[in-house]
């Protein structure tokens, strides 16, 4: 039986984009409501990064100091070849200049930390589960959204938030489809003694030998001092068949790449194999829309532009989203169609920019240089193959792209 449900905004997606946005409408005196697909949201996933640019948007929602609590600052990022052998280092965070922290967290944490702030600020009569989108039918004041099992809801707004398999983006434009290049990944998380610094991100290899990013998402997970350690695995062929999300990984599909990776520092198939659970997921992204509005709906996030995770940039676009567009709503709030077609002017070309980026010349373009200029061997020194100034000027290139460059001194 539909019940018809009438609210002035209306976000299709409790995750980190809606909830955000939830958020800062909130703080502007706006009211909404949050439709959630799951039945009952638990801390589910592995790990992400926050960026100083997406802890910002944190911070100005108040969140600073639980999430700090329950994730790890990053001092530093560090880059190796597939021979375990230094490319380049850089500070990161506060420990680099900025004046916020850059976190390594468990993602279902950072969720669980969004999700008790909606309940809380926007009470629970506003968040709404088991509302998994199934269509939308707009029209010129507003849009019905319908969910699984018949159940409807009225917005004068809409805005949707949910995700790379976007509902509402199908709706307007149903031809399309991800962009796979012959990138797959598998993720999970390792119990273990403290890398490096125990702070560092470390990139090793490129997608052409096989590629590890990894990271620390919490102190001490065992009460013994090991950290709960985030690892992701890429390998680039061509004739792959794209992988499922949040599928169980087999370790068959992908650790031959990576069973001679042992070094002084670091044996990379015993984390690997240490992990209780790995999922697999497709490195997938979108091309750029022509426009994300239309009339009272907009797409936000993944929903919008969703990018290959190159670089922890995708939570930050989407944080800075939900901000700049509760901006616009708060400007004109007897126009909403204005609001959302400013919104998509300051971040459709912005975001844009970023999932280019990643494709072509993502962070870990620096371990590609150095394999470039070795021939993919092992080399006696980094210095003698490239300097210091020209691996930066790739990092630089890339935070000014995504946004999170530190000003000229």
């Amino acid at each position: 039986m539909s019940t018809p449900f009438d609210a002035g905004i209306a976000v299709v997606g409790g995750g980190i984009a809606g909830l955000a946005f939830a958020l800062a409408l909130h703080r502007r005196g706006i009211a909404c409501e949050v439709h959630e697909g799951v039945a009952e949201v638990k801390e589910l996933g592995v790990g992400i990064t926050l960026l100083p640019h997406a802890v910002r948007e944190l911070d100005a929602l108040g969140l600073l100091g639980e999430l700090e609590s329950v994730a790890i600052a990053n001092r530093e990022s560090v880059f190796f070849n597939r021979w375990g052998q230094f490319v380049y280092r850089e500070a990161r965070g506060r420990h680099a200049g900025y004046a916020l922290p850059e976190l390594g967290i468990h993602r279902g944490r950072l969720h669980g930390v969004l999700w008790r702030a909606a309940l809380q600020r926007l009470g629970p009569e506003r968040l709404h589960t088991g509302r998994r989108c199934v269509g939308i039918a707009p029209d010129a004041t507003g849009a019905t959204l319908h969910f699984e099992g018949g159940t409807t809801a009225r917005a004068g707004v809409v805005v949707a938030c949910d995700g790379v398999n976007s509902v509402v983006r199908r709706h307007f434009f149903p031809d399309d489809r991800v962009c796979y290049a012959g990138i797959n990944t598998w993720r999970g998380t390792t119990l273990r003694e403290p890398i490096l610094t125990g702070e560092s991100y470390i990139r090793i290899g490129s997608i052409d030998t096989g590629k590890m990013v990894i990271y620390p998402i919490a102190h001490d997970a065992d009460g013994q001092g090991r950290q709960l350690i985030n690892w992701v695995a890429e390998i680039r062929d061509p004739s792959a068949r794209m992988n499922d999300w949040n599928r169980p990984g087999r370790l068959e599909d992908f650790l031959p790449t990576f069973e001679d990776w042992r070094f002084d520092w670091l044996d990379v198939p015993a984390l690997i194999t240490g992990a209780e659970r790995i999922f697999e997921y497709p490195m997938v992204d979108k091309d750029a829309l022509p426009r994300w509005s239309h009339g009272r709906v907009t797409l936000m996030g993944d929903a919008a532009h969703p990018m290959y995770p190159r670089g922890s940039n995708g939570s930050a676009q989407a944080l800075i989203d939900a901000r700049t567009l509760a901006d616009e709503l708060a400007a004109t709030p007897d126009d909403p169609a204005a609001a959302l077609a400013r919104y998509e002017a300051l971040r459709l070309p912005a975001t844009a920019r970023v999932v280019e980026t990643n494709r072509t010349v993502p962070p870990d373009a620096i371990i590609m240089k150095a394999d470039e200029l070795s021939g993919g061997q092992p080399f006696d020194s980094i210095d003698a193959l490239i300097s210091a100034d020209e691996l930066r000027a790739i990092s630089d290139h890339y935070k000014a792209v995504a946004g999170f460059a530190l000003p000229p001194k």
